[in-house]
């Protein structure tokens, strides 16, 4: 059996120091090293008065007009050019507004034949019952390219200013995610248990029925987006990234914006060509419909939900 030794005559033993410094009890530091506590920095009466004097000299000398010639001259000519320039950006302005047709006109650019021809031919050329969604994905669809790839050139821009490549920076990212917030909120989390299916889903319902009814990818993705914002609050990083994380993120962004790319240049090049895309346009108001559009919406929702969620990620931790 194994004697039983008092607490005096156990503190004395190696075990119970090596215990106590694995334990972090004992800062082995404290009376090894020589230690001097921090201080305020001060600084003396004369230091002070003596920079409060050069500042002054620095003012009187470089910014008094009276003394300084050279400032002086330098306010008038700022004066000067300052007033002729807006006397000049008003002329042009007038001179602009005088060339505009008056109100009324037959050939005022509202009543063009571009317009007339979106709400005249818009549906038997496009298939779509929403004006809007058939003008900006098929008559303007490389426009709404080009803010798509806005969208992308954003997102690649924030990733390389907030990107954490660092496998040690990373994990205390995910360390510190909540540090400023509650981790397991009740609250939070039963309303987003109980929103986001419902928010997923109207988001969906929004992009898929962009060319039927108001809607369309940006607003639907938006909602989307705004969904997985509330479930990684809700919820954190590590359950959201069991179905969202970092691969799947590239995946679904890069591949939105290639096959918008590559529709949108097919589109283009048999029409300006005179050649049949041979995308059927459907019957108009059914689901599958409206040829080129249906798909771009769900390219430019995933697109625009991916950079929502990425701005949230990034901006919070530095990844994704």
């Amino acid at each position: 059996m194994s004697k039983r030794i008092s607490d005096e005559e156990y503190s004395k033993t190696r075990a119970f120091h090596f215990f106590r410094w694995l334990s972090g009890s004992k800062d082995p530091y404290v009376g090894a090293v020589e230690m001097r506590p921090q201080q305020e920095a001060t600084v003396p009466q004369e230091t002070l008065l003596e920079r409060m004097r050069e500042a002054e000299m620095v003012r009187d000398k470089v910014y008094d007009e009276e003394q300084n010639k050279p400032a002086r001259i330098f306010r008038r000519v700022y004066v000067a050019v300052a007033i002729l320039f807006c006397i000049v950006l008003v002329g042009v302005l007038l001179v602009t507004v005088s060339y505009l047709p008056p109100t009324g006109e037959a050939d005022k650019p509202v009543n063009n034949t571009v317009s007339a021809r979106y709400i005249e031919s818009g549906l038997q050329e496009t298939g779509a019952l929403n004006i809007v969604s058939g003008m900006i994905l098929t008559y303007r669809a490389f426009d709404t390219f080009g803010e798509t790839n806005v969208l992308f050139i954003a997102t690649c821009c924030v990733m390389i200013m907030l990107m954490v490549d660092d496998a040690v920076l990373k994990k205390q990212s995910e360390l510190n995610d909540r540090r400023f917030e509650p981790k397991n909120d009740t609250i939070l989390q039963g309303a987003a248990f109980v929103l986001c299916p419902a928010i997923f889903i109207f988001g969906i319902y929004i992009i898929l029925n962009g060319h039927l009814s108001p809607g369309g990818g940006f607003s639907g993705g938006s909602i989307m987006g705004a969904g997985l914002i509330l479930y990684v609050a809700a919820f954190g990083f590590k359950k959201t990234q069991r179905f969202f994380d970092e691969h799947i993120y590239k995946i679904a962004k890069i591949t939105a914006l290639c096959m918008y790319g590559l529709i949108g240049t097919y589109f283009y090049m048999t029409g300006a060509n005179g050649i049949d895309n041979h995308i059927p346009l459907g019957t108009a108001g059914h689901i599958l419909s409206s040829g080129i559009i249906l798909p771009i919406n769900i390219c430019v929702g995933l697109e625009v939900a991916c950079t929502m969620y990425a701005f949230y990620a990034l901006f919070r931790r530095g990844g994704l």
